[in-house]
């Protein structure tokens, strides 16, 4: 990862579209707000706005093209790392539809599918396109990705037409960019520790007790935390998930290995958000050898593991603790009961037992739960669940983070 210059860097991608002229006044706003701005175009953006122009306004070179500097560093991946936000103003019909499968024939849509920064669409086109199904579907998975779109307002549209599709008001786009990049920013110097996935407890060399889980929601979270300027460390039980960007992953099979995973790097955490399902229980004994089916009489004598949240809250010292609690029946008291006993400060709770909604899936319903009382969040994907859970904790992150610099 690029080291980050003392102003937020905003890519502002442009494409075909009448409205580009007023990503210009975009520029100018953002730059007066403190921005670094660097603009990336279509070839077919540059028929309505020259990229001198945003030459003269920005100060930087304008990327077009794949080619456009055969001996600089390669655009798309040198754009995508510097950036601290991506916004897309205006975006067209055919940008969203690129974006949303992936394909990427053009500098922009190379540099989006490249980029961690966060991503500010706001789509601007013809009143029955926007209305399109095909374009409404696109919209909704871009939001499910954890994209910010922000939707084009009505009124008279440049081909005669009366509606929506107008690109929205560059105030409120502006806004909007400017609120990701503080929070593009607003984990720096925050050490995190992130536990994910199930753990398996071995009854013999070839079988375990374990869960479902499948860590998406804490590989969310520490990713998310990642983007957003802290130093993380995901403990992670067997998954199939790659390493997150940015994090220190440390993977465990075992209750037991995640405890001493997790004390290995608690003290010098500030935040611990502990996802991992972990059993509850394992076996006292394990067999040596695998069991066969003739094996009669076959008894396995469970013993408890360690609870390792409770463990953590016992020498809280400051820190930030949040723990999850995924339940079948009774869940806002179960999460209630797991706040005061294990000292945390949040309880994410989920009713898994919906299959949509449950292990493996890749939506969730949740309530937080805290010392002021519920609220219940919308369904929404794990990627915008790690947003909001971070948003919900940043404050408390960073004076955690101050408490221990202090101690230090």
């Amino acid at each position: 990862m690029t080291e980050r210059a003392t102003s937020p860097l905003v890519l502002v991608g442009v494409t075909g579209c009448i409205a580009a002229y007023k990503a210009c006044e975009l520029v100018r706003a953002l730059q007066r707000a403190g921005c670094r701005v660097k603009v990336v175009m279509t070839e077919n953006a540059t028929r309505f706005v020259g990229p001198t122009t945003f030459r003269a306004l920005t100060g930087e070179p304008v990327a077009v093209s794949l080619w456009d500097e055969p001996a600089a560093r390669v655009h798309h991946t040198s754009l995508a790392e510097e950036a601290d936000v991506f916004a897309i103003v205006p975006a067209t019909a055919n940008v969203l539809a690129k974006l949303v499968v992936g394909r990427a024939d053009d500098l922009l849509t190379t540099v989006a599918l490249a980029t961690e920064a966060p991503l500010v669409i706001a789509p601007a086109m013809n009143v029955h396109m926007w209305r399109a199904e095909p374009v409404r579907e696109n919209v909704k998975a871009l939001q499910a990705r954890g994209a910010v779109v922000i939707e084009p307002g009505s009124g008279e549209l440049a081909c005669g037409d009366v509606g929506e599709g107008r690109l929205a008001d560059l105030s409120v786009i502006s806004e909007a960019i400017l609120a990701e990049a503080r929070r593009a920013r607003d984990l720096e110097g925050v050490a995190v520790v992130v536990t994910a996935g199930p753990t398996r407890e071995p009854i013999d060399p070839v079988r375990f007790i374990g869960n479902a889980s499948s860590g998406k929601t804490g590989y969310a979270i520490a990713e998310e935390a990642a983007r957003r300027g802290a130093s993380v460390t995901l403990v992670s039980g067997p998954t199939a998930l790659p390493d997150p960007f940015g994090v220190v992953t440390v993977r465990v099979q075992t209750a037991a290995q995640m405890a001493e995973a997790v004390e290995a790097v608690y003290g010098d955490a500030d935040v611990v958000v502990a996802s991992a399902a972990v059993a509850d229980f394992r076996p006292a004994r394990p067999y040596p050898d695998k069991q066969h089916k003739d094996d009669a009489g076959l008894v396995i004598e469970l013993e408890r593991t360690t609870d390792i949240l409770a463990e953590l809250g016992r020498r809280k010292d400051g820190r930030v603790l949040v723990g999850f609690a995924a339940e079948t029946r009774d869940v806002l008291a179960s999460a209630r009961r797991k706040l005061e006993a294990k000292s945390l400060d949040l309880v994410v709770a989920n009713d898994v037992s919906d299959p949509a909604l449950g292990f493996a899936s890749d939506d969730n319903r949740v309530w937080f739960v805290d010392e002021a009382g519920e609220t219940q969040l919308p369904v929404m994907s794990k990627r915008v669940l790690a947003r909001v859970l971070w948003d919900r904790v940043a404050a408390s992150a960073l004076d955690a983070a101050e408490r221990r610099r202090e101690r230090n």
